[in-house]
């Protein structure tokens, strides 16, 4: 989506009544923000009542103090009456051609072990080619594009049968769906994660391990493995679509599974 595309006029709420609601999705007081921000409780009060209209400087500053989302922050200035500062587009633009070329060589680099680059819903946007052994077997429905990676490893047609630690795993991934869904309050997170709540049939997302470290354990060909996983995102993104991307990469957590995956 284009900046222009994004300024066409559309039904929005008042710039201040949108930051009211994300300082109360963050359980903010408007003194604890003020505390933050360092603007004073007045003046927030101000603009957030529609009594101060607020630069396109002190909403990048709020928000930056309340952790929005760079599409929401479009969303504001757009409020506020001032052009979206962030682009929002689409993977294939050319103009970021180069920054996915480079997470997609990431993905080759980390062979012979699996990897995969996820979008803001879990859903797939590359993998190499390691995790099509861990995804083998699984309903073809599940590996119809887009290809999400959370209902694959949780849904009773999927991964389910196969992950030894169902209960330890699938609340670790709730719990991430949870705390995404709450930072950036996008309805298709909340409704992933009723929709694996109900799989594991369980409210309880924390999860609960004896080792340094949450494994994934599963079984492929028979064999049972056991990986621990590391997620990295792009800290420094000015892009909507980028911002939501991360980097899922799975590592041997026993000398048999380095020895077994590692030499097919």
């Amino acid at each position: 989506m284009s900046l222009a595309d994004m300024s066409v006029a559309t039904e929005v709420p008042p710039v201040g009544a949108l930051l009211r609601t994300w300082r109360e999705r963050r359980r903010f007081s408007q003194q604890e923000l003020s505390n933050r921000s360092r603007v004073s409780t007045r003046h927030l009060s101000r603009v957030e009542t529609g009594k101060a209209h607020p630069t396109p400087e002190m909403l990048m500053h709020l928000s930056d103090n309340l952790d929005v989302p760079l599409r929401d922050r479009n969303q504001l200035l757009l409020a506020a009456g001032y052009a979206p500062r962030y682009q929002d587009r689409q993977l294939d633009d050319a103009s970021i051609a180069l920054v996915m070329d480079g997470l997609r060589r990431l993905l080759d680099a980390h062979l012979p072990y699996p990897a995969l680059l996820l979008d803001e819903h879990w859903d797939i946007v590359d993998a190499n080619a390691a995790v099509d052994q861990l995804l083998a077997g699984c309903a073809p429905e599940l590996l119809e594009p887009p290809v999400n990676v959370v209902r694959v490893c949780l849904h009773p047609d999927g991964l389910a049968d196969r992950i030894g630690n169902l209960a330890q795993w699938g609340g670790h991934l709730l719990h991430q769906v949870r705390h995404r869904a709450e930072r950036t309050h996008d309805q298709r997170l909340h409704e992933l994660a009723g929709e694996i709540a109900g799989h594991l049939g369980t409210s309880d997302a924390a999860p609960v391990g004896t080792g340094p470290v949450i494994t994934l354990e599963i079984d492929v060909d028979g064999s049972p493995l056991r990986f621990f996983s590391t997620s990295a995102t792009l800290s420094t993104a000015t892009d909507a679509t980028l911002e939501g991307l991360h980097l899922e990469t799975f590592l041997p957590a026993d000398e048999e599974t380095r020895r077994r995956f590692g030499a097919s």
